[in-house]
């Protein structure tokens, strides 16, 4: 199969009738300018590493994920997200995949924010089912032309002075050819474990990592006042890790970003887009 674009005559058709449906963003301008896609909101997160594994200063780690860029999501969010990254100052940014949503080409939408979003030592993706449903070599592309590091199945130590600190990308748990094996060979004593989705846990293959980050349940999207989500994606851990902070009994904690962008419809409800802010102590 195509590397370019996944052959699915009937999601495809589906998206061509959505793309007309949805004014072919009109309506997902209308929604922003309503707050129905939410308002970019950031979420703190501390994590202490054992006395084995200490840091020489604590680390400031940025994560967004799920952009979904296309006709269901209006690109002011985009520069929303990146007035907040501004703010914060993160040392390392991660994003955690689902750039387009439609068509790989969308991906154009996020040029700015890409080349806007520079973190001191580097920016670091995956990519999710989305991207690979549309035409991951696309989006790949776009990435490494802002200067991000795309990781697929590979891991890469930080500069100085956290070089024992390795970022470890996986391919996307399900529609991507994901290998655990690959993806932790030769990391660091510190190892920050990016996927797309939770489901990425399921495909670890007993290897350690101090903190992980997913997104692609967007929190449901739409949620009930507490936060529940009224939708959950399919996967087993997808289903079961939603949204937040997860002490896991194998391992460091997983954090699950409910994202930035919407997929569907142009609308969030008691799930608004989010950046993580996670600082390792």
């Amino acid at each position: 199969m195509s590397r370019h674009k996944h052959r699915r005559p009937i999601r495809n058709a589906t998206e061509r009738v959505l793309n007309t449906v949805l004014l072919k963003g009109r309506l997902a301008g209308m929604s922003y300018r309503l707050g129905g896609l939410g308002r970019v909101r950031v979420t703190y997160q501390d994590v202490e590493l054992g006395p084995e594994r200490g840091l020489p200063q604590p680390l400031r780690i940025g994560f967004a994920s799920d952009f979904h860029a296309g006709p269901t999501t209006h690109p002011a969010l985009f520069d929303d997200l990146l007035a907040a990254i501004r703010a914060e100052c993160p040392d390392v940014l991660l994003l955690g995949g689902d750039y387009v949503s439609f068509d790989a080409h969308n991906v154009a939408a996020l040029r700015t924010f890409l080349e806007g979003a520079r973190a001191p030592l580097g920016t670091y993706a995956v990519v999710g089912n989305h991207d690979i449903w549309n035409g991951r070599d696309v989006v790949e592309d776009a990435l490494r032309a802002a200067g991000v590091a795309v990781l697929v199945n590979r891991n890469v130590a930080l500069p100085a002075p956290f070089g024992q600190v390795s970022v470890c990308g996986i391919d996307d748990p399900w529609t991507g050819k994901p290998s655990a094996g690959a993806t932790f060979a030769g990391a660091g004593t510190v190892r920050i474990y990016l996927m797309h989705s939770p489901d990425g846990l399921f495909r670890l293959e007993r290897q350690r990592f101090d903190i992980g980050f997913a997104g692609h349940t967007h929190g449901g999207q739409i949620a009930r006042t507490d936060g529940a989500p009224l939708f959950r994606p399919s996967g087993p851990c997808s289903r079961e890790y939603t949204y937040g902070r997860y002490d896991l009994p194998d391992n460091g904690p997983l954090i699950v970003s409910r994202g930035v962008g919407c997929s569907g419809i142009p609308l969030r409800l008691n799930a608004d887009p989010e950046l993580v802010i996670c600082t390792l102590r």
